[in-house]
């Protein structure tokens, strides 16, 4: 493992942000930009290059901020490794994950340290998403979890953080769930189970509301802008049940009466969400089968959250009997109705219209 950095290193930082590198050049200095314009400065930024055959780390060679270090992998080890070694690099009292195809609003680090800082018990804060699409141009449709009295139940069945990009967390809670690695040639600490490829975010989160006393809590605001990227990790979605799975299987060996309860609703959210993602990708065939999986594996998320599941349920199958045009122009209005309603709910939870048309 290499650590590049030709200018000084910042002697203090109160919040390291971690963002792993690889194979996104065409995104990685928006996402770094994003970093760099933070209205709160007092942070170190620290990419971690995961073996990137691409142009990725000359691009992040190329800024000259003093606040950041690189740090490269002599081998590909992927994204919870990544995580790993930032957070063993990170100086800061807070720990803040960003993926390189994202970006952050100026205001998120300024917002996550002035909640964290004025409420104690919570050791992973998080907020509101903004949907981008590919080019970064917002969809204007967000993100919009439960942000209070999050069990872990809740997480399990609904994952409120919702991406890589949200979270915030303490160095103090991330230290009390931290293992040594087996690696007997390479022994070191790990936070991210690095068994896992996809699924290690959900599974960290997990380990932390079943097994310490941190609690979990959402700001309001969009602070996150989340990109849609039909390349990336969450795009196959074999892969990423398969992953879940392996989850649940490890959870329910430190929470077994949390998933005795609750693994078969989780199951159903999780093939809900899969079908969300085949309608993004365009793929009505594959959305129709997880939307009806999920209803066959637990028919009470029809109860729970009736509005989601029909939505999901008819986007499913318009996409699968329809012409491409004229379900382009039903999805289009669809989301104009969905964005509105979310800003008017954003907007009642007291954040500003500037937060809120920032990007």
């Amino acid at each position: 493992m290499t650590s590049h950095n030709p200018y000084h290193k910042p002697l203090t930082a109160k919040v390291s942000v971690v963002m792993p590198i690889y194979n996104v050049e065409a995104f990685v200095k928006d996402a770094i930009n994003s970093v760099l314009a933070q209205e709160f400065s007092h942070f170190e930024l620290i990419l971690v290059n995961d073996c990137s055959p691409d142009n990725s780390l000359a691009l992040c060679q190329s800024f000259s901020d003093p606040r950041i270090r690189i740090i490269s992998h002599d081998v590909n080890q992927g994204l919870a490794a990544a995580r790993n070694t930032g957070i063993r690099h990170a100086i800061g009292r807070y720990v803040a994950f960003i993926d390189s195809d994202d970006m952050w609003h100026p205001e998120k680090l300024a917002q996550h340290v002035e909640h964290l800082d004025n409420a104690p018990e919570v050791g992973i804060s998080f907020s509101r998403s903004l949907f981008i699409d590919y080019q970064g141009n917002a969809i204007n449709v967000f993100q919009m979890p439960q942000l209070t009295d999050i069990s872990a139940s809740d997480l399990l069945c609904r994952n409120p953080v919702g991406n890589g990009s949200a979270p915030v967390l303490r160095r103090e809670t991330l230290a009390d769930i931290r293992y040594q690695a087996l690696n007997k040639s390479h022994p070191h600490s790990c936070y991210f189970d690095e068994n896992f490829r996809q699924s290690e975010d959900i599974e960290c989160w997990l380990r932390i509301l079943a097994t310490t006393h941190w609690k979990m809590e959402g700001l309001p605001a969009p602070l996150t802008y989340y990109r849609l990227n039909n390349q990336g990790l969450s795009a196959d979605s074999n892969k990423q049940y398969a992953s879940w799975e392996n989850m649940i299987n490890k959870a329910s060996r430190y929470a077994p009466e949390l998933l005795a309860q609750h693994e078969n609703r989780a199951r159903a959210y999780q093939l809900r969400y899969l079908a969300r993602q085949a309608i993004r990708n365009n793929d009505g065939k594959e959305a129709v089968v997880r939307i009806n999986q999920a209803l066959k594996t637990s028919p009470s998320i029809l109860k729970h959250e009736t509005g989601r599941t029909l939505a999901t349920l008819a986007a499913a199958y318009l996409l699968k009997i329809l012409p491409p045009s004229a379900y382009k122009g039903i999805e289009l209005a669809a989301q104009a109705v969905l964005g509105r309603m979310q800003r008017a709910r954003i907007s009642k939870d007291g954040v500003t219209p500037e937060l809120m048309n920032s990007l």
